[in-house]
């Protein structure tokens, strides 16, 4: 590499006195036009002519100039007139190759041949191709009058990254200022190079900034039968700091439907980040006067809120709310996931933990929805205060192993709760006093140290206790003749219910011992060359015992007899009824054993046997014959009748890959004729299977997923004289071809393409309702294709095998168009009814330039 610097001083050309001499500070100096260094260099030659002025540089010439740098087949560097001129060189095919690249700082430009002068800073080229953001300018001449400034004729303009584009904007002249703006005289659109000259463009503006900013948003237009022609999304854009943005957006329709919307994004490093958005939405259908006239008003609330983990260790500020009126995503939902969304959940949540200490404290508003009822759930606030488990008897510095009683330890929650669960049209307008549900309860387990007895049989005692308080209770009084119609369920109406405000304690306590162990069994086949190696059977038995006194005895005082009756019938009421975390214990003493037994079964295989490896070499795996198979249920020691609970059975295992899941519940005590139960067993009532129990629930679940082979599964090498073909023993090379080399003028032509499904199936068993029982069984299929390499097809849908009905179904084509994209969406029955076709530019700047035909779903109400 050769560097030449030019550092001459040029001075004023006057006579000077030679009796006189001049003062070294009054001689003016002329400034360097090239102050630093220029460097270049070239892969075949350099040549410089015989006064040095001028540098010729061939074949991957290199010219570079603080932080300008210039790539061409041919560069002409002249030092006297401060100029650079460059070009490319053609090819065998008599294609361009190595065209002038010019680079200075972030911007990059490539042409056919440049003329750049150092001085001035000016430039003319030919035949360049520029990106400005999103977009690329082609230009036959431009003059660069700037660092940053070009002035172009004849130019196109397109968001298409194509050498020759599918599209473009036909310029006549424009001005175009680099991470600023672009402005255009007269200009058309060409399409496929098919000039369309309406509608014709007199002027253009194209925002080029690379940061982003304020400005108009385009509203969309189209028609819908119910709500007339509609411009959407329309609105202003503010782009206020570096901190934070607001969008302002409207959507109007001619038939009196509107809606508004506001949506703000904010961030500010290492601190927080989250956004927030408002919509309101009026909807209007049918003519105004008539029966089928409607009109609802719906909103939409939508907050996230994160903190950065390096903000705070000790404390935390989240927030994830999604909340809307019941209406809002069937009738102002644009994408299938919102439509078919039936629950909606938001949370805000403070926590702090406090350092040194065991101690943590959490804060939480949280909300919860169905769309499908209206219903709502509010808790406003919930707080938990919580310490972590403590050893209160274990000593700081201590030796040795530890000792019994260093083994018990206790931990504590404390939670408060204030909730309201109703309609949506109820809760605005409830009392605090007398519909919201509040309380606060504590939780003190109490942790004693586990024993194994005989070594393998692991025993676990623990007293647990738990303490509500709630902030009113309930009064009951009989009231002869009487009629209070207010009442709530299962409360007589002649009695009358009175509220009493004030501290009220609620506690209960049980114990428990619980037992487990393990047991392994082990299957070896006899046969030595048996791929199955072993057979592995898990066993884990387990049992358990609590206790619970009787919570209904007087005192307590949980529990009030009342007459309800003139006969005098009397009858228990729970002066907690309906509390935050639910009524009094219940009465009666309780002692009960639980037991439960689980099951695991694996195989050992070998995976591919090797004669030439000793046996601890060979490759194994495992297979699961059963994950999973338990039955659990519990007996009752002091209940007087219906001692045993219903058996519950689970299994899951796995076939060929596909997981399947089952489980029934099985109720070991007969029914009468009106399907209640009697303390009869069936084991002695019925016979053959049956004996086993009433299967009053069952299900049964799984899915299989198919897909095509990828090409790079199946390559294979050509015949002999197939430079891609692999050698004996080695896998064929990653570009080896599926077709033998005697192919090569067929299509190798495939199509990638995956199929599920997932079944369900559901049985309830005899009721009054339905004293058949009730099954139930879905189908979902979901699919895809890859017709060729440009175009998609994808369906989705469900089915209700016992209704012989079709759920939610989509078919949707999409094809690849480079620059373009096209797609066909077709939902063909149901709510949803609609199709949309649209042919869009796929650059986020031409959002608007688009063919759409549609017919809405919104038709349908």
């Amino acid at each position: 590499m050769d560097t030449l610097v030019e550092s001459r001083v040029v001075n004023d050309t006057v006579l000077t006195d030679t009796l006189h001499v001049m003062a070294v500070d009054t001689i003016r100096k002329k400034a360097p036009v090239i102050a630093d260094p220029i460097q270049y260099e070239a892969s075949d030659s350099m040549v410089v002519s015989l006064d040095g002025q001028k540098v010729y540089l061939y074949n991957n010439a290199r010219v570079t100039y603080q932080n300008i740098e210039l790539n061409a087949y041919y560069i002409q560097l002249d030092l006297d007139t401060k100029e650079i001129y460059a070009e490319g060189i053609l090819d065998s095919a008599g294609e361009l190759s190595q065209k002038p690249i010019f680079k200075q700082g972030a911007e990059e430009y490539e042409s056919e041949t440049m003329r750049y002068n150092f001085e001035s800073e000016k430039a003319f080229i030919t035949k360049v191709v520029s990106q400005q953001g999103e977009g690329f300018i082609h230009s036959d001449r431009t003059k660069k009058i700037g660092e940053e400034v070009f002035i172009t004729e004849k130019a196109k303009y397109t968001t298409c990254d194509a050498d020759h584009p599918h599209f473009y904007l036909q310029l006549t002249k424009a001005k175009v200022i680099s991470n600023e703006k672009i402005i255009t005289g007269p200009a058309y659109m060409v399409l496929e190079d098919f000039p369309i000259y309406f509608p014709f463009l007199p002027f253009g503006y194209f925002p080029n900034s690379p940061t982003y900013s304020s400005g108009i948003l385009i509203p969309k237009y189209g028609e819908e039968n119910n709500r007339g022609f509609f411009l959407r999304d329309g609105g202003y854009y503010w782009a206020a700091s570096e901190y934070f943005d607001l969008a302002v957006q409207g959507d109007v329709y001619s038939k009196g439907s509107w809606g508004t919307r506001i949506k703000t994004s904010y961030r500010k490093r290492y601190k927080f980040s989250g956004s927030f958005g408002f919509d309101y939405a009026i909807n209007k259908y049918g003519e105004k006067g008539l029966d089928t006239y409607s009109k609802s008003k719906q909103y939409k609330l939508t907050w996230s809120h994160s903190q950065d983990a390096k903000a705070n260790p000790n404390r935390t500020f989240s927030a994830s709310v999604n909340l809307s009126s019941s209406g809002y995503d069937k009738q102002n939902a644009y994408n299938t996931n919102d439509y078919l969304t039936t629950t909606k959940s938001s949370s805000i949540s403070y926590s702090r933990r406090f350092e040194n200490t065991p101690f943590n404290l959490s804060v939480n508003l949280r909300h919860s929805q169905n769309t499908r009822d209206s219903t709502m759930s509010l808790s406003l606030p919930e707080m938990t205060f919580s310490m972590a488990k403590v050893y209160p008897f274990r000593k700081k510095n201590r030796s040795g192993k530890l000792k019994f009683y260093e083994k018990l330890g206790f931990n504590y929650t404390g939670n408060l709760k204030n909730t309201i669960s109703a309609k949506e049209s109820e809760i605005w307008g409830s009392s605090f006093t007398e519909d919201w549900k509040n309380g606060i309860r504590h939780n003190l387990p109490l942790s004693f140290p586990s024993f194994n007895l005989f070594k393998y049989i692991n025993f676990s005692p623990g007293i647990s206790y738990n303490e509500k308080w709630y902030f009113k209770k309930y009064d009951y009084e009989y009231v002869e003749g009487g009629n209070f119609t207010d009442n709530p369920s299962g409360v007589p109406s002649t009695i009358r219910v009175d509220t009493i405000t004030g501290l009220n304690r609620v506690y209960d306590y049980a114990y428990s011992l619980s037992s487990s162990t393990n047991i392994y069994g082990m299957f070896i086949p006899r046969n030595p060359d048996s791929k199955v190696k072993g057979i592995r059977h898990k066993m884990t038995p387990s049992i358990g015992f609590s206790y619970r006194p009787d919570f209904g005895r007087d005192k307590f005082g949980y529990w009030q007899e009342v007459q309800v009756d003139s006969t005098g019938r009397t009858q228990y009421f729970d002066i907690n009824r309906d509390g935050v975390y639910g009524g009094s214990p219940g009465r009666g003493e309780s002692g009960a054993i639980s037991f439960s037994l689980s099951n695991n079964l694996e195989m050992k295989v070998l995976e591919n046997a090797d004669s030439t490896k000793a046996d601890e070499e060979q490759k194994f795996k495992k297979v699961k014959l059963i994950d999973n198979l338990s039955v659990s249920s519990s007996y009752n020691l002091i209940a007087d009748s219906l001692n045993l609970s219903p058996f519950s059975i689970r299994a899951r295992t796995t076939v060929a890959g596909v997981s399947i899941n089952m489980g029934t519940t099985l109720d070991p005590y007969m029914v009468d004729e009106n399907y209640r139960k009697i303390h009869k067993y069936t084991w002695n009532e019925r016979s053959g299977l049956g004996k086993l129990g009433r299967v009053t629930r069952a299900n049964l679940s799984f899915g299989m997923s198919f897909n095509s082979k990828s090409k790079d599964k199946n390559k294979k090498g050509g015949n002999g004289n197939d430079d891609n073909s692999a050698a004996p023993g080695e896998d064929a090379p990653e570009d080896a071809g599926v077709l033998a080399s005697a192919y090569d003028n067929y299509l190798d032509f495939s199509m990638p393409w995956d199929f599920g499904f997932d079944y369900s199936l559901n049985y309830t068993g005899p009721s009054r309702s339905y004293p058949n029982g009730r099954v139930s069984q879905t189908i979902g299929l979901r699919g895809n294709v890859k017709i060729t390499e440009k175009w998609n097809a994808s369906m989705n849908t469900n089915f209700d095998i016992q209704a012989g009905e079709f759920s939610f179904t989509t078919f949707n084509l999409t094809r690849d168009l480079h620059c373009w994209g096209m797609s066909f969406n077709f939902v063909p029955f149901g709510f949803r009814k609609s199709y949309s076709f649209t042919i869009s530019a796929k650059s986020s700047m031409l959002a608007d330039l688009k063919l759409q035909k549609q017919q809405s779903h919104y038709d349908n109400f």
